[in-house]
């Protein structure tokens, strides 16, 4: 009895392409409205704006005039660059108030690191203005400290504080102050104590080890608390009118922007000038960024 004989041939199902989850657009798509709604459009308004010519009085028409970039320039370059100084010496302050505050809760704090931690962030449950608010009334001339400190002859009755630069500098290093040690302590808090115990090993001394070890370590966090620092330290405007009192040399650019907006009615000029400061910060982030070389810090 004769069979027919099958040829072996496998039948291949085209392959199926796995259907791409839309699980993750739906996560990422409250933060993208909220990005949208309250970044991107508001961006492009100001972007608008910022090219357009009138008055408040007879309206805004959009003539595409790039020269409001050039006139806020020419007319406020004294405050951006009082800003950019301030920024500098807040955050130079800020580094160094607050890496030994870092350093020791990462290495010497123990089981108390979040108590630690906590209380460093407790008076920052308060409101922004109203901490900066307090402290007009403790450094004004007649204050608790100040009024003290002259009434038993330590300080002359000229003396005063408020409406200086050190008063919109200190004002601003106090309030930006955590926002510098939250990144230096995730960074060091990350350093392998190993690597600490083997330069020491190594014949290091502490000071080289920490230069040698633990500082390249927390090149990352440094990074971050630069950042995190500067930016707010060069556009702020509330300490700079209330510690600084208006005084002259002390007001910044936020309240140059401020006051165009609010008292000049100027809404181009103040939006070119928004916009030169937002350009001139990016810059700086990314000159900083490519200096101190983050592929580097973040491979290390």
């Amino acid at each position: 009895m004769e069979r027919p004989v099958q040829p072996d041939l496998h039948l291949v199902a085209p392959e199926r392409r796995p259907r791409r989850s839309t699980a993750p657009y739906v996560l990422a798509a409250p933060a993208l409205i909220w990005l949208l709604v309250l970044f991107v459009i508001p961006m492009i308004a100001m972007a608008s704006l910022s090219l357009q010519e009138g008055t408040s009085l007879e309206g805004f028409r959009q003539t595409f005039r790039f020269a409001n970039f050039t006139d806020a320039i020419a007319d406020n370059g004294a405050f951006l660059v009082r800003s950019l100084r301030n920024g500098v010496i807040v955050t130079v302050a800020a580094l160094l108030i607050a890496y030994p505050v870092a350093y020791w809760i990462a290495f010497y704090g123990g089981r108390f690191k979040s108590v630690f931690l906590f209380l460093l962030l407790l008076p920052f449950f308060i409101s922004f203005v109203i901490r900066t608010v307090a402290w007009s009334f403790i450094l004004s001339d007649d204050g608790i400290v100040l009024g003290t400190l002259k009434s038993i002859g330590l300080l002359p009755e000229s003396y005063h504080v408020l409406g200086t630069t050190f008063a919109v500098v200190a004002g601003i290093t106090y309030n930006l102050v955590p926002f510098t040690i939250l990144p230096l302590y995730v960074s060091l808090e990350q350093v392998d104590r190993s690597l600490v115990e083997a330069a020491k090993d190594l014949y290091s001394n502490r000071a080289q080890a920490f230069l040698k070890v633990v500082f390249p370590l927390s090149l990352p966090g440094v990074f971050a608390a630069v950042l995190l620092t500067s930016i707010p330290a060069i556009g702020d405007y509330v300490n700079a009118a209330v510690l600084g009192n208006f005084a002259p040399g002390t007001s910044m650019i936020g309240n140059v922007i401020q006051a165009e907006f609010l008292r000049n009615r100027d809404y181009p000029e103040g939006a070119a000038l928004a916009f030169v400061l937002m350009a001139v910060m990016v810059v700086g982030a990314v000159i900083y960024a490519r200096v101190l070389g983050t592929e580097r810090i973040t491979e290390g």
